[in-house]
């Protein structure tokens, strides 16, 4: 019975790992060896055309929408002109103040470095945008190299002593007097020192004339203690400007003098 299973097995033909696959190692390096036999796509480059020139419309890709052609295609059914791929278009100018009145305008090529570049002043230096500055009415007394320039310290003393003669000395003077009579209400506000409302002087209980009809007479209450003062004010009150006896007539405050 051994020898006969023995003889059988001997006959049976081995079976073939279906795990590595067929006619390759394994799936995964089948799937590498095709990505590495197949052509890499060529990625579609758009060129790039230099400033101030312009690129020949391009063939529009298969299957696909081409921006280049779209306009070429609105060029014709306007009837513009197509732009050169070799060489720019001279662009024309004029001068915005003198448009409209018959002057002929200039061509310029834009990849000149000399061209035109709006109202700039022809002192501009194109690498830098710098102007070269020729302004006389600006001083340049706060730059220390060009003073350093055209003035020394023997020269400067003597612009010094040139200025300091022309100095004029004004020597001070007394003070005018005052020439105006009356009196004065600073000095009879620092000649006070009670709070106004309280009663100094006396007054009569009899009033012929209302104090806020004749307050309205002046245009500021300093007015109305000047004419108080004037009509025998503090001690008498002839035009019933102050009708509490403080001295003091209508709204007129005394503690701002006082501070001075």
């Amino acid at each position: 019975m051994l020898a006969l299973t023995a003889a059988m097995a001997a006959c049976t033909s081995s079976v073939p790992d279906s795990g590595a696959g067929v006619g390759f190692n394994d799936y995964n390096s089948y799937l590498r060896e095709q990505a590495a036999s197949a052509p890499r796509a060529a990625t579609p480059v758009t060129p790039v055309a230099p400033f101030g020139t312009a690129m020949a419309p391009a063939t529009a890709p298969a299957g696909g929408f081409s921006p280049d052609l779209a306009a070429a295609a609105i060029d014709r059914a306007t009837g513009a002109a197509p732009l050169s791929a070799t060489a720019p278009q001279p662009v024309v100018i004029g001068d915005p103040m003198t448009q409209g009145a018959g002057t002929a305008v200039a061509a310029f090529d834009p990849n000149d470095p000399n061209r035109p570049r709006g109202n700039a002043p022809a002192t501009i230096a194109p690498q830098a945008g710098e102007m070269v500055h020729n302004n006389t009415g600006i001083s340049d007394e706060q730059d220390f190299a060009a003073v350093s320039q055209r003035e020394t310290i023997e020269s400067d003393a003597e612009r010094l002593a040139r200025n300091r003669a022309q100095y004029t000395v004004i020597q001070p003077t007394a003070v005018p007097e005052r020439t105006e009579t009356g009196p004065n209400i600073v000095a009879y506000a620092l000649s006070t020192t009670h709070n106004p409302g309280t009663q100094v002087h006396s007054r009569s209980s009899l009033r012929f004339t209302d104090p806020q009809a004749a307050c309205a007479r002046y245009a500021s209450p300093d007015l109305a203690q000047q004419a108080f003062l004037e009509a025998g004010g503090p001690e008498r009150d002839r035009r019933g400007l102050d009708p509490d006896g403080d001295g003091f007539a209508c709204a007129w405050d005394p503690r701002p003098f006082r501070l001075q």
